[in-house]
């Protein structure tokens, strides 16, 4: 239970609850004018307090954003397992918390993290920090037990807040009902990845990331095809011998195939001309004397026996240059035969050598060979596994939701397998909201809770539920209904705190009636329970056997004076 609540701001108007029903009240004073209010008297700041100095969030919009507490404190003194604690939180050092115990009577300070940790373990038995990542966190819980209307809790018993998400408010309810609380953190896990899914179909659809992710079907055929020359470059780096003189040799067997061209372009020259010098020998030889008598004979001239025998000599000198022609001829017929011969030697040599190197260059490569060949394949791997990557990323597209409905159907099982094996906890939950409805209403509400393709779902279903009036009771009995649970199952903070603002709309014979039954089953279980009230909603309505003075606190808020409110001055 809360003992009391301090403040260090002089006017502050300290607090001091008792066990059971605990009212605060603002009241209209005599005199006071139509612009004076009860609304500003500070009701809905207390439940502020108590969620800042339990390590609730001070945003920029927050009451504690206020430049007239900057430098204020606040403290808490409650009992906390068997212990009784007085913590306070500075708003100008948000960051730590002061405890004192009765276990540690000097001051410690902690940070407003390990604070919630510990308020978590002790108030709602939550797990270790950093053992279960998924476990409700003890500021998913509190709020349940300390309504704030800032956050729209009174809309609907299931959420304390407007901007509660599915599976934060899943997982809450289940562990404090006592179902399986982490069928729900799975039913999160699969929502987060179906909202996750939705935003990459969207994306996919667009055509430049369509070019990208591309579909599966093409991407496997592109991948087949590349990774099949990937694996040919990488058996011929396998196969790869590198030759350190491979450029030098490729200019040797160019030079030496210029050489054979050259021999054998010299050659067909001399071939040639030999052709001729043995054409040239056969046919050298003087004209015989009988041609040239029938040559002048036919010419009408007789040739004397003197000129005859000059001729004679002539053809004796013809002869002579004839054979020493004859001789030159020989020699130079054997001197072309000795050049081809010579060069036919030279070209066999170098056409052997020629091979030797061919034959090295052939089963050797360059090393700059080996590193294109290297660069290649690197640049096919990576294209390969790109393609892959892209494959996989677009199968898992095409049969991610496929694998989300059938996660979600077995989820959906296991949630009604619990509800089964946890059957007590189920009567129990709704033989409690039932007999707090019935207790304020005729005809008396219920609570239902189903399993669905999208997690447990909760609703209400009474008569006359559109009302705001009846709406909020609904969030009356389902607050009762924790409580109770809670009680017997021996954890919770021990406290359950409402605003006014739950009563907005309600009939004054049944808040009247709430109060009572709120009175007897804190007295019946335990607990406390802190109400913050109009006086003139206080008091409109009579109940047989109740009397509500008793409940009301000492300290009354007004907003009639500059000083009546809870912190003693007017913001």
């Amino acid at each position: 239970m809360i003992h009391r609540i301090t403040s260090s701001l002089p006017g502050f108007k300290e607090l001091r609850f008792t066990p059971g029903l605990n009212i605060l009240l603002a009241k209209k004073e005599l005199g006071a004018t139509d612009k004076q209010t009860r609304n500003r008297a500070g009701k809905s700041s207390l439940i502020e307090i108590i969620h800042f100095v339990c390590g609730g969030d001070a945003g920029p919009k927050s009451l504690f954003a206020a430049p007239e507490i900057a430098d204020a404190t606040f403290g808490l003194e409650m009992d906390l397992g068997p212990e009784k604690i007085f913590v306070h939180r500075s708003v100008a050092r948000k960051s730590k918390v002061q405890v004192t115990s009765s276990a540690f009577p000097i001051p410690r300070s902690e940070s407003v993290g390990d604070w919630k940790s510990f308020l978590g373990e002790v108030m709602f038995r939550l797990p270790a920090a950093g053992t279960k990542s998924r476990a409700p966190s003890f500021r998913s819980l509190f709020p349940y037990f300390v309504r704030r209307e800032s956050e729209a809790a009174f809309l609907t018993p299931e959420k304390h807040s407007k901007d509660q998400q599915i599976g934060d408010l899943q997982i809450a309810l289940l562990y404090l009902l006592g179902f399986d609380w982490q069928i729900a953190a799975d039913w999160k896990d699969v929502r987060d990845r179906e909202r996750t899914l939705t935003e990459f179909r969207k994306a996919a659809g667009s055509t430049s990331f369509g070019r990208i992710v591309g579909k599966a079907a093409e991407l496997r055929t592109q991948w087949i095809v590349k990774d099949a020359r990937w694996k040919e470059i990488r058996a011929q780096l396998a196969k790869f011998r590198v030759l350190a003189q491979y450029r030098e040799l490729e200019e040797e067997a160019d030079h030496l195939t210029h050489q054979i061209n050259d021999l054998a372009n010299a050659n067909v020259v001399d071939i040639a001309a030999l052709n001729d010098l043995e054409h040239a020998v056969q046919s050298e030889a003087p004209p015989p004397i009988s041609n040239l008598e029938a040559i002048y004979a036919e010419a009408g001239i007789a040739l004397p026996g003197l000129a005859l025998r000059r001729f004679e000599d002539v053809r004796s000198f013809h002869e002579s240059v004839i054979r020493n022609r004859r001789n030159y001829l020989a020699e130079e017929l054997s001197e072309t035969k000795s050049r081809i011969a010579n060069r036919e030697q030279r070209q066999a040599a170098l056409d052997e050598r020629r091979g030797e190197v061919l034959r090295l260059l052939q089963s050797h490569g360059a090393l700059d060979q080996f590193s294109k060949l290297q660069g290649e394949s690197s640049r096919l791997g990576a294209e390969v596994e790109g393609l892959r990557n892209r494959m996989e990323a677009a199968e898992q597209l095409e049969n991610a939701k496929t694998e989300l409905e059938i996660e979600k159907g077995r989820l959906e099982i296991r949630l009604g397998r619990d509800f089964d094996e946890q059957s007590t906890r189920m009567k129990e939950a709704v033989l409690a909201f039932e007999e707090t409805s019935g207790r304020l209403y005729e005809s008396q509400g219920s609570i239902n809770i189903d399993k669905s393709s999208n997690g447990p779902k909760f609703s209400f279903p009474m008569q006359g539920a559109r009302s705001k009036g009846v709406k909020n009771m609904l969030v009356f009995c389902f607050d009762m209904m924790l409580m109770r649970l809670c009680a017997q199952h021996g954890t919770g903070p021990g406290f359950l705190v409402h605003d006014s603002h739950l009563f907005d709309g309600v009939d004054g014979r049944q808040i009247v009636s709430a109060l009572n039954l709120g009175a007897e089953t804190a007295e019946e279980l335990g607990f406390q329970y802190i109400v913050t009230m109009n006086e003139d909603d206080a008091f409109k309505e009579r109940f047989d056997g109740f009397d509500m003075g008793r409940y009301v606190l000492d300290t009354v808020l007004t907003d009639s004076t500059e000083d009546g409110g809870l912190f003693g001055f007017r913001f």
